[in-house]
């Protein structure tokens, strides 16, 4: 078990001081953690991507597959690692079974795609689009479909009677559209392919991924340092703010000069901390903003949700501000039990309904019944939620290396209260590893101000 002071020094921080390193909400001076691991890489490298793409045109090749029509940004993202800025503009990569991908962009995103590895591409001038191709248009005109744009391009590559993967479902409309501009071809839903390939992590991406880990437990406890050391003068919004403020500073000191404004540094970044206090936590997804003061005898729930190179997973930490009656107590330790257990029982080769079902028995054997919402956790990926979900439903069976969420919570929406801690845990042979160091333990968890 891992001690607050241990764990306060493996983050460079001491057990005593944690607290003293400012908030935005009282005017003081912030200052940096120390993160041991965060050290470069801070984003996989090209070569690591030529070899996805590699892996990937094995599998289409396998299935018989000329190649490959990829439009959702995860899935461009992780063959690529472009992390464009995603909106409404159709933007596609083609993968061939062999040979170089080749992009189909708006264009806005042509300096982008000019600068990274994938260098053939083709660009619209913008959506919806109108007039020639691969120039700035200054006509209006009538609407050019994309999708035939592509495809059209694809033609001239050779490929206008090949066998075609896609990594979605065809609709009726868009396999009638297909059909029009390539009657000779076929196409054909991969997008389990490419999940399959995303769920289990190699290990370059499990070592990105504990980095963003390892700044979840920093900010989670510089978070309850702050609210022991200012108590009820701060609300839960002054604690999201401070934390998410120490987090983005500790990151970038660390990064150095890596964050210098040029595309393809510093990307697939995200910093989400939120902190709430009081009934709020008693809503397993609560829809209202989170401004309350900290005060005795509230639950207050601290929750990172860190990125770094696309690549995490979660943090969160219930605390409760005693005093506390019997049932907090209660609640809180049954959830804490079975938040270990879930991890413990997510191990390769376990189905993911059966570790469902044991997680929720222990709430069901306590007698806490009628304070389960929800399913124990879900798989982690890029997206966040991400396929299989430890769920009653799901009888997909967990493999090495898979990364899952770790969230069995319970609500008591009376009392007005809930806890609900969650990790990143690891898919091992013998049983799941919780990533996260943050300790689950009522001496950390159970604060008094």
């Amino acid at each position: 078990m891992i001690t607050r002071r241990r764990f306060f020094s493996s983050l460079g921080i001491a057990a005593g001081t944690a607290a003293v390193l400012g908030a935005t909400e009282l005017g003081t001076e912030m200052k940096t953690g120390q993160v041991a691991s965060l050290k470069p890489p801070f984003r996989l490298p090209v070569e690591w991507y030529r070899a996805t793409v590699k892996r990937f045109q094995e599998r289409l090749g396998a299935l018989g597959l000329g190649g490959a029509i990829v439009s959702d940004p995860l899935n461009r993202n992780y063959l690529t690692g472009i992390f464009l800025t995603e909106t409404e503009r159709p933007n596609f990569l083609f993968v061939p079974a062999t040979g170089e991908p080749v992009a189909f962009i708006p264009g806005l995103d042509r300096d982008m795609a000019g600068s990274w590895w994938v260098k053939e591409f083709e660009w619209y001038f913008d959506y919806p689009h109108a007039g020639e191709y691969d120039k700035v248009v200054w006509k209006a005109g009538a609407q050019e479909d994309l999708f035939k744009w592509m495809l059209k391009g694809l033609a001239k590559r050779g490929f206008g009677n090949a066998k075609l993967g896609i990594d979605r479902e065809p609709t009726p409309s868009l396999a009638k559209r297909f059909r029009e501009a390539l009657p000779e071809a076929s196409l054909n839903d991969i997008a389990k392919e490419l999940l399959g390939m995303r769920q289990v992590k190699t290990r370059e991406e499990l070592e990105l991924t504990q980095k963003a880990i390892d700044l979840h437990d920093a900010m989670l406890a510089f978070a309850r340092g702050f609210i022991l050391e200012n108590g009820t003068k701060v609300t839960d919004f002054g604690v999201r703010s401070a934390t998410e403020e120490f987090g983005t500073r500790t990151l970038m000191a660390a990064m150095g000069s890596e964050v210098d404004g040029k595309a393809h540094h510093a990307v697939g970044i995200s910093l989400e901390f939120t902190c709430r206090a009081g009934v709020a936590t008693a809503y397993p997804h609560p829809n209202q903003f989170f401004y309350a003061r900290i005060a005795p005898g509230q639950a207050v729930q601290i929750s990172s949700v860190i990125k770094i190179g696309g690549y995490g997973g979660e943090g969160y930490r219930a605390l409760h501000v005693t005093p506390m009656n019997d049932l907090q107590k209660k609640m809180w330790d049954v959830h804490t039990e079975m938040t270990l257990k879930q991890a413990e029982f997510s191990k390769a080769g376990a189905k993911c309904n059966a570790v469902a079902e044991a997680t929720l028995a222990i709430a069901q054997k306590a007698g806490m019944e009628k304070y389960v919402y929800h399913r124990p956790a879900h798989g982690q990926g890029m997206e966040g939620h991400q396929a299989p979900y430890l769920s009653l439903g799901d009888d997909t069976m967990l493999v090495e290396n898979m990364t899952v969420s770790n969230e069995p919570g319970l609500y008591n929406l009376e009392g007005g209260y809930g806890y609900n801690h969650s990790n990143c845990v690891h898919v091992q042979r013998k049983r799941g590893v919780i990533m996260n160091k943050a300790p689950l333990t009522q001496e950390f968890c159970w604060l008094r101000i």
